[in-house]
């Protein structure tokens, strides 16, 4: 069901209070936390009613649904990120149709996504997605290998190296949690230290967020606390 443009407003006003909260136990302004909606399998009017109650960044997990939202709603206001896994072989769209991508964890995408950017739109805006779980389920490059992918990936033209994102395991424990979310502000730390122009954390979505702000995020992706449950 998608909810009305009443409740996606409440619920987005919900959701930026729970990030001022937690931003005031971090001694951090609220501006300083983007919140990306994760509109992923809500049709193109719940995006736009979102829109309409001041929301301008949205998340997509699927390519075709999210190319043909942002070609349909054709709005210039609205900054689309893609944060879904990606094959190479479907590349393009993304290049196309997105101003982020935060999933990037092979130099590969990373490669095809710069040949495919048209040289008139401005850089993409790229972060690399970390396993800091370390479970053989997720996607996501190995802290070991973070860093010769950095190097890779920021060489590349036509893209630019913000920052980088991780799904840890779902868990109630909040001590866990802020553990994988400081693991992850602790590669961006070295990766600053090494040379990397590097400014985004992309951590925490519905049921952590919390614990991400209180750990550095810049950008929470929340779905299920804007939109409600899956469709």
């Amino acid at each position: 069901m998608v909810p009305s443009a009443r409740a996606l407003q409440a619920n987005l006003l919900t959701v930026h209070e729970r990030i001022g909260r937690a931003c005031a136990r971090a001694g951090r302004r609220p501006e300083s936390v983007l919140l990306l909606a994760v509109s992923k399998t809500f049709p193109a009017d719940a995006v736009r009613a979102a829109a309409g109650a001041g929301q301008h960044h949205f998340g997509e997990n699927y390519i075709p649904e999210g190319s043909d939202k942002a070609f349909e709603l054709n709005n210039p206001a609205l900054i689309w990120h893609f944060i879904g896994p990606i094959q190479s072989n479907k590349t393009h769209p993304i290049a196309q149709y997105f101003q982020w991508v935060h999933t990037i964890e092979r130099e590969k995408i990373a490669r095809r996504l710069s040949e495919q950017r048209d040289p008139g739109q401005p850089p993409l805006q790229v972060c690399l997605q970390v396993n800091v779980s370390g479970e053989g389920s997720k996607s996501g490059v190995a802290p070991e290998d973070l860093f010769a992918l950095a190097d890779e990936v920021a060489a590349l033209p036509r893209l630019r190296l913000r920052g980088l994102m991780a799904i840890p395991e779902p868990t109630h424990d909040e001590s866990l949690q802020r553990a994988r979310f400081a693991q992850l502000r602790g590669l961006l730390e070295s990766l600053r230290q090494r040379g990397h122009d590097m400014d985004t954390l992309s951590m925490g979505m519905s049921a952590d967020l919390e614990a991400a702000v209180m750990e550095g995020a810049t950008i929470v992706r929340i779905g299920t606390a804007i939109f409600g449950e899956r469709i």
